[in-house]
């Protein structure tokens, strides 16, 4: 399937809101591994509305201090999740885990 053709407008603005969107995951790993954005309220607050709905939980535990590409590859399988899942496709039973998982 080719690629949709794009007005030069439609794609600034896609290069905008991409820009914005790699900012936003920027400025969140910077605030995960400093301490000042609590990752478990990440994980609560993701209805499918969420800015953090689209995160991969992979990405959401390297950005963790202390928990490396290895580690959070080894929780993830510990705790059934799959390595490309996103945090709002998250079901119940992972999403506690997770939780308890990042407490310790």
């Amino acid at each position: 399937m080719a690629a949709p053709i794009r007005t030069p407008e439609q794609r600034a603005t896609a290069l905008q809101a991409a820009l914005a969107s790699r900012r936003f995951r920027a400025d969140l790993r910077v605030s995960l591994k400093s301490g000042e954005q609590d990752p478990i309220g990440i994980v609560r607050s993701t209805g499918q509305d969420s800015s953090y709905a689209n995160l991969r939980v992979r990405w959401l535990l390297e950005s963790l201090p202390g928990i490396g590409p290895i580690r959070a590859q080894d929780l993830m399988e510990n705790l059934g999740i799959a390595a490309t899942r996103r945090i709002g496709g998250l079901n119940a039973r992972q999403r506690a885990l997770l939780e308890q998982a990042i407490i310790r």
